[in-house]
């Protein structure tokens, strides 16, 4: 390994290879920038793309079609008001407007008045195979014409429902963009403190965002990489805070070198090497530990997983090779006004990192102690979340389609507008249809189509209770365990209710399968890293810990200040592998300089040195990655609001308390039994007068192992 980065460390640093590697780079940018354009037209966006492979929703997508509706779907407008004279006049002139938009070969419904005669509904078949979101928009714009004062018109039911999600992520890619690239550079101004230095960063992350895009657009083309919109969305954000991390360190290191050789080239050359295995490790931690989520029965996260690892990758790649050449082009002047001379101390004797090294090495029992009853407390406000949310709680502002549902629970069976749907064999339709009409909680069950064969038949299955409720929920369960009970019949259970209830199961599975993986994943990376156990142990507990304290500071927000009704399904998991995975790369960063410090001062000294050396650094980059992923809290789907909120409070918690107090305390408490059974343990030993006046221990005057 080391003979590896010592090579890959002499290419952008080199004096005539830094040219090749920015040359490399540049020609890369312009003949694959085009295709890095093309993503969106690879993302899955199908019924399938959100749900657990091999549900019984998704099975009844797939076969659905067989069927000559496959490729409709309905859009209802309702229609409410005071006066009733009015609403009917209405409803009538649209019906007629919207005749042209019904499906070949299908009709626009009659308005449908509801029983408590306050409302009336009308259903739009629309062929999916056309623009939908066109044909929307134009419905609202027939039914909102000329509305009587006092008559309210909205335009929902599953067709309206797509439309306003989709909608969501229109304008998520460039919004995300523009928002992160602005979070960044600012925040690279304040930490650098130069009108110069920031760009380099965010030039080199451009470079990985333009690689990051068009591998994952081949990969996506050609190897069946699935990607669906959320996951395309979060990946920006992810390549632009692991590249600005992976950048800090890489710089703060360069810039230390710099202090203690006059040849930038020879500088950059031994920050790489040196900072090289940790930013590695790091790469390959997120990596390996979002690639575990391919063990997802969720499509939407084993998506997120896969595109997730291929952007580390590529974020890793760009900031190893084109930043380091781009700063040995520039030379010194770009850390102006703050230039690094040569010969110079690279930092202050006394800085606020070395005050709180020194405060924890005082006590460090009572450190580590308190540290676990912060996060502890925080923890317990996990306990009794509330766990999913509705399809009206999945936005921030409501959309019209939401309203229109609402309106359509309160004057008909809540059902009404997105039936379930039941596929059987023909044969046994009419006992199917029989079985499901003696389900509590079903309206009523009406007769569909049949397949050109006439081998399978379709039964609509109207629900008393909004689709999205727990009630549906409970009666999609008894009405799968009624029609599957018909011999012969084959009968399967799909539809918007069936497929809350089958992603809602999943995620409870994935949780139950991922995170042991993760766990273990990131343990054995840790183990390679460090040489030890007890210290990867350790580490590993206390990012779980920092999660769990993650989750229960976000669910005080989401209930008291957010006012979100409860927590996605999907939140959990994909909170934890991100948190996981992100929050052992400060411990990485931190514990792979006091190895390197440990090994040359002693355990003691070396852990105060190197959390002196990288305070700076990791807190920056905690602070970047936290601001990055907070861009989320502002996006309208509650969904990636709670993911942004969580993982940039799990962030922060790492790196002010986790790596700054609770880690460092717990390697002083230990002494050398932290690098048990490593070679460091073997060799370090504590001076007796320094152990027992409390003070931290300078083991040897040289290294204590090779």
């Amino acid at each position: 390994m080391n003979v590896l980065l010592k090579r890959a460390a002499s290419a952008p640093g080199g004096r005539r290879t830094k040219w090749l590697v920015l040359v490399a780079w540049l020609i890369l940018a312009v003949a694959l920038g085009p295709l890095a354009g093309k993503l969106a037209e690879v993302e899955e966006t199908g019924p399938n793309a959100f749900l657990p492979r091999g549900a019984e929703s998704a099975q009844v997508n797939t076969e659905l079609e067989k069927f000559r509706t496959d490729a409709l779907m309905p859009a209802v407008v309702v229609y409410t008001g005071e006066d009733a004279a009015a609403v009917k006049s209405k409803a009538a002139a649209d019906r007629t407007a919207l005749a042209d938009f019904a499906a070949k070969g299908q009709q626009v419904s009659q308005p449908i008045p509801s029983e408590d005669g306050e409302a009336l509904m009308t259903i739009i078949p629309l062929d999916t195979k056309g623009e939908v979101t066109d044909a929307v928009k134009e419905l609202r714009d027939i039914a909102g014409s000329n509305a009587p004062p006092g008559v309210d018109i909205e335009v929902g039911g599953p067709a309206g429902s797509l439309v306003d999600q989709v909608a969501v992520f229109d304008s998520l890619d460039a919004n995300l963009m523009i928002a992160t690239g602005l979070v960044v550079a600012v925040l690279l101004l304040i930490t650098y403190r130069s009108p110069i230095l920031w760009l380099f960063p965010l030039m080199s992350v451009g470079f990985a965002a333009v690689l990051t895009q068009v591998c994952t657009y081949l990969l996506a083309k050609y190897a069946h990489l699935p990607v669906d919109p959320q996951s395309a969305g979060i990946l920006m954000v992810l390549v632009f805070g692991v590249g600005t991390d992976y950048a800090l360190l890489l710089i703060a290191r360069y810039r230390e070198e710099l202090h203690r050789n006059e040849d930038r080239h020879e500088a950059m050359k031994i920050a790489l090497r040196r900072s090289g295995p940790a930013i590695l490790a790091s790469a390959g931690t997120i990596a390996v530990g979002l690639a575990c989520l391919l063990l997802a029965d969720i499509n939407s996260s084993r998506s997120l997983g896969l595109v997730g690892a291929v952007g580390v990758i590529c974020g890793f790649v760009a900031m190893i090779t084109v930043l380091p050449a781009l700063l040995v082009i520039a030379g010194r002047w770009v850390f102006w006004p703050f230039v690094p001379r040569f010969g110079t101390p690279a930092r202050k004797a006394t800085t606020i990192w070395s005050r709180i090294g020194s405060a924890v090495a005082q006590r460090p029992r009572w450190s580590w102690m308190m540290s676990i009853a912060v996060t502890g407390v925080l923890a317990l406000s996990a306990v009794g979340i509330n766990m999913g949310l509705t399809q009206s709680e999945m936005f921030q502002d409501k959309p019209e389609s939401v309203i229109a549902q609402e309106k359509i629970s309160a004057h008909y069976p809540s059902g009404a507008s997105d039936p379930a749907k039941i596929i059987a064999n023909a044969a046994q339709a009419v006992e199917v249809k029989a079985a499901a009409s003696d389900v509590d909680g079903v309206a009523r069950v009406e007769n569909g189509d049949r397949t050109d064969d006439g081998e399978l038949s379709t039964l609509s299955v109207v629900l008393r209770d909004a689709p999205d409720s727990q009630a549906a929920k409970d009666a999609i369960g008894d009405l799968r365990e009624a029609v599957h009970t018909v011999d012969g019949a084959d009968a399967i259970v799909g539809g918007t209710t069936a497929q809350t209830l089958d992603t809602q199961r999943a995620a409870d599975r994935d949780l139950k399968t991922v995170i042991p993986v993760v766990l273990l994943v990131v343990l054995l990376v840790l183990i390679w890293l460090l040489r030890a156990l007890i210290a990867p142990l350790l580490l590993l507990a206390t990012v779980v810990l920092s999660y769990f304290a993650a989750l229960g500071a976000s669910n005080l927000l989401f209930e008291h200040v957010l006012g979100f009704a409860g927590v996605d399904w999907s939140i959990p998991l994909m909170g934890f592998v991100f948190l996981v995975a992100l929050g052992i790369d400060y411990n990485i960063f931190l514990m792979h300089r006091v190895k390197e410090e440990a090994n040359r001062l002693g355990h003691a000294r070396g852990v105060l040195e190197g959390l002196t050396s990288t305070g700076g650094v990791i807190t920056s980059a905690g602070v970047v990655l936290a601001a990055t992923f907070a861009v989320f809290a502002g996006l309208p789907l509650v969904t990636m609001a709670q993911m942004g909120v969580i993982v940039g409070i799990g962030v922060l918690l790492d790196t002010f308390l986790v790596r700054t107090v609770l880690v460092p305390a717990l390697a002083l408490d230990l002494g050398r039994w932290f690098w048990w059974p490593g070679r460091l343990f073997r060799h370090m030993e504590r001076r007796p007068e320094e152990e027992a006046a409390g003070l931290p221990a300078l083991a040897h005057d040289g290294p204590v192992c090779d």
